[in-house]
């Protein structure tokens, strides 16, 4: 074990051990929203009129073509865990070659995707005439640093999988630097607005991607080893990270198109109340991931710690896992949340430069900040049935309690004449957080009760017996 991994399987000082492992991860998920608020605040100063609504109106549009890929990069984390828990180098092995393998592909096509049919998706989002050319723009430069983009984030997964969150955080912050002081020169030197913006992310991407399988390569004492190659793509492997992650990426799809539907009503009421609503939207989700991805980070421990002790067959741990790992998520709420809403005027200044923008931006992040916590106790829970083998479950939670919600509410609640705004739309979110929330918590409660680990025994319990193809009860 090296000095960056964590003993998951122990009891003694478990708290400690999850906060050691989350940190990195909250910092890593803070360090890229303020290296991606960057983007919009150097817009904003020195870009065009529109760049930061062009910038802002694409987020729903890379996640809904991103997330179904990169879910797969949890079925990675969970499958590497287990390997890790149970001290199975060679499995781990094969899986690391597997899941840099399965990021390179699915990178490449989602990039080659990506470049070119966005403005065919913005079009039919509805964009604003007035943003659509430079969002379009954003998005083929973009999404040529999407494959970098998708092995960094595979490896980064097995590397926490190993209980190493501190590598990727270094990785992170270096090519975060870069891409500010690129931004800068690109927007302010070259003039070159939105494109300047999107040629960092992808230089920074390209240079991420490097840093990490350089480190890979020449680092000893690893749990796995990584050659060029030796790079190949092992069925059983592969089958396994697609059970485990394919419903998580399902899961990530069904939300981005819940959000793109968002989008495009917000993108309906800037025709009647100008392209500031969709400005001050984005600069609103911008502040609000800060809070969220606090949340999430910490929320990722369960799933990471939780893997390795079904590994092993330590049910106790597991709740003590959970249970923790509740506690910790409610302060990374209460400590971001509390300062975002004290100070959500003039943070909100930094984005967008009109008080019309502000102004909307207000009305949806005091409903959606005030309430975040429920969300990140559905993403608590939905993560710890994927630690103890359910990974087909949590998608149809998610899918009929969040996403479902939000699409009856758009479609049948937000055209009426009273509900028609921005106030109105944002309330979707804390109902929909808290009915999937409570379906997760009870499924949780009943399965976990469930488990009966044998001892000795080689089998895992998974998904046999659970309720994840024919009866399921119903994540972000």
């Amino acid at each position: 074990m090296t000095k960056a991994s964590i003993d998951m399987t122990s009891e003694k000082g478990m708290v400690k051990k999850l906060i050691k492992f989350v940190t990195p991860i909250v910092l890593s998920g803070i360090l890229q929203l303020l290296f991606t608020a960057s983007d919009l605040i150097v817009c904003r100063y020195f870009g065009s009129e529109h760049s930061v609504g062009a910038i802002s109106s694409t987020n729903a549009l890379i996640n809904l073509i991103v997330n179904l890929f990169m879910g797969l990069s949890i079925g990675a984390n969970i499958l590497m865990s287990r390997c890790y828990g149970a001290k199975d180098k060679e499995k781990g092995q094969r899986v690391a070659y597997t899941a840099i393998a399965l990021s390179a592909i699915m990178g490449l096509i989602v990039g080659i995707f990506g470049v070119t049919c966005t403005k065919y998706f913005l079009r039919w989002m509805g964009t604003n005439a007035e943003v659509i050319d430079l969002s379009t723009l954003y998005l083929q430069i973009y999404f040529i640093g999407v494959p970098f983009s998708m092995v960094y984030n595979f490896c980064t997964a097995l590397l926490r999988a190993v209980g190493d969150t501190r590598r990727p955080f270094y990785f992170l912050t270096l090519s975060g630097l870069f891409n500010v002081i690129l931004n800068l020169l690109l927007v302010i030197r070259f003039r070159l607005d939105v494109a300047g913006v999107a040629i960092a992310t992808a230089c920074s991407q390209i240079l991420a991607c490097a840093d990490v399988l350089v480190y890979m390569r020449f680092k000893k004492n690893i749990f796995f080893r990584f050659r060029f190659g030796k790079i190949r793509l092992y069925k059983d492997e592969a089958l396994e990270i697609s059970r485990l992650g394919l419903p998580a990426g399902l899961q990530s799809t069904l939300f981005s198109i819940s959000n793109v539907m968002i989008q495009t009503s917000v993108n309906d009421l800037s025709f009647t109340l100008g392209a500031a609503a969709v400005d001050g939207n984005g600069a609103s989700a911008s502040l609000e991931g800060f809070v969220y991805t606090a949340m999430n980070s910490c929320a990722q421990g369960v799933v990471t710690f939780g893997s390795a002790n079904y590994a092993v067959k330590n049910k106790a741990n597991i709740r003590r896992v959970v249970l923790r790992t509740v506690l910790i998520v409610t302060v990374a709420w209460v400590i971001p949340g509390f300062f975002v809403l004290m100070f959500a005027r003039p943070l909100l200044g930094f984005y967008v430069p009109n008080e019309e923008g502000i102004n909307f931006a207000l009305q949806r992040i005091y409903i959606t900040v005030g309430t975040y916590i429920l969300c990140g106790l559905m993403d608590t829970f939905a993560y710890s049935l994927r630690a103890i083998g359910y990974s087909v479950l949590p998608t149809v939670i998610s899918t009929c309690g969040a996403c479902g919600f939000r699409l009856l509410w758009i479609f049948f609640v937000f055209p009426l004449d009273y509900f028609h705004n921005i106030t109105w739309l944002a309330i979707s979110y804390p109902i929909s957080w808290f009915l999937t929330a409570l379906v997760h918590f009870v499924c949780f409660f009943v399965l976990f009760k469930k488990l009966k680990f044998t001892p000795g025994a080689k089998e895992e319990p998974t998904n046999k017996g659970a309720p994840s193809d024919k009866k399921t009860c119903a994540q972000n």
